[in-house]
């Protein structure tokens, strides 16, 4: 006998239809997306309309292809089991080409054309051939200038921070944030050292790490990221994970962290203290801990401010920008995060708002708490940052005027 309920369906039934259909589909993402980033390019610079000759449209036409083959090849073997770091570089770079390339394709596919047809420039053959060749150029010029951008020592962004609460003995107080330095399969040992010499003419009274230090294992990136062992602060270096460490034995690299002279601070605080005043700095595991099955590890803001008084400014560290929400419930005056790489490559930074309340920058959330948001020291995957440069940041507290 079948039982059967009478109760009808709930508002929230209503919305899991549609929520498991938005499921099924972003499985089909990753087949889809790389389709589409090489298929787009390769129909608008060569198929419509330009007549190139046949050896070229063949020749061309083979290099999409192979980059469409090769390209999740190369990720699966560099990001998968096999780990292998030549694949993961030429994966990657394809991946950031191929994005700009599908980007500028669109844009300069559709208004160029259109700009040039209202102009009257040349015949249907002329203005598609002049749309390849600028898609082409600017790409090529972005991707340049993107590579740049991502190899270079960032620059220092300085900014002074009103904490309401902040006493007077705290005033200029200056905090020295880095981020997503990412670590990975190009080796930026160099960079790591030169980052870390242009930290320590900061004189910073604390400085921060809020994770993503690497892709890899501790063990694995542990040539690039020991230069933060020099890193200098007159009160305290503290860290936490991110959810990079997650891909790659979290643990270790907060045992790395520990011996190199840092603090983690996994849902704990530490007390600084100048001129008579107290700041409370917490940190907290980054929000994927809890289903990483990593024991021990997973994001707890109440037991980071267990035995703080109630009373002092706070300070948090918080890998993603999203945990805002529970630090403005816990009444903390200033969290400092990373995560986002404010897009990284235009126009990527319109989906990450999709996930984040914040792509970059100083917000406010609620009456009391601020939101800092760094773009990031470093870059994941592909090696170019477009429209979204790399920072370091000097953040100097001030009390209430």
């Amino acid at each position: 006998m079948t039982e059967t309920s009478s109760t009808p369906p709930t508002a929230g039934d209503a919305h899991e239809a549609p929520r498991g259909r938005l499921q099924r589909l972003m499985r089909y993402i990753p087949l889809v997306a790389p389709v589409l980033l090489w298929a787009v390019p390769c129909g608008v610079l060569l198929y419509t309309g330009q007549h190139w000759p046949l050896p070229v449209t063949l020749t061309a036409t083979a290099l999409f292809v192979a980059g469409l083959v090769g390209m999740p090849l190369a990720m699966a073997r560099g990001h998968g089991r096999r780990q292998q770091d030549w694949a993961a570089i030429i994966g990657d770079t394809l991946l950031g080409s191929a994005w700009v390339l599908f980007v500028w394709s669109v844009l300069l596919g559709v208004l160029l054309r259109l700009a040039l047809t209202v102009a009257g420039v040349g015949d249907g053959q002329d203005r598609a051939r002049i749309v390849t060749w600028a898609v082409l150029g600017v790409s090529a010029a972005l991707l340049a200038w993107g590579y740049y951008e991502a190899r270079r020592v960032p620059r220092v962004r300085r900014l002074d921070v009103e904490l309401p609460r902040l006493g007077a003995g705290l005033d200029g107080t200056r905090v020295v944030l880095i981020t997503d330095t990412h670590y990975g399969p190009l080796d930026r040992a160099r960079w790591s050292e030169r980052v870390c010499e242009t930290v320590n003419t900061l004189e910073a009274d604390l400085v921060c790490h809020t994770g993503d230090i690497a892709d890899g294992t501790a063990d694995r990136r542990r040539a690039q990221a020991a230069p933060l062992g020099t890193v200098e602060a007159t009160r305290a270096r503290v860290y936490v994970t991110g959810n990079h460490e997650y891909y790659s034995e979290a643990q270790g690299w907060v045992d790395l962290m520990d011996r190199l002279g840092w603090e983690p601070l996994r849902n704990r605080h530490v007390l600084l203290e100048r001129g008579g005043d107290t700041l409370v700095v917490a940190g907290v595991d980054d929000v994927t801990a809890e289903s990483s099955g990593l024991a021990g590890h997973g994001a707890d803001l109440a037991e980071a401010l267990t035995g703080a008084d109630p009373d002092l400014p706070v300070l948090l560290l918080a890998h993603q920008p999203k945990f805002i929400d529970r630090a403005a419930a816990h009444g903390v005056d200033l969290q400092l995060s990373g995560h986002t790489h404010g897009g990284q490559i235009w126009p990527f930074h319109y989906l990450v708002r999709l996930d984040q309340p914040a792509l970059a920058g100083l917000t406010r959330h609620g009456t009391r708490t601020q939101l800092y948001t760094s773009r990031g020291t470093g870059f994941w995957g592909p090696p170019f940052r477009v429209f979204a440069p790399s920072e370091i940041t000097l953040l100097v507290l001030r009390a209430a005027s």
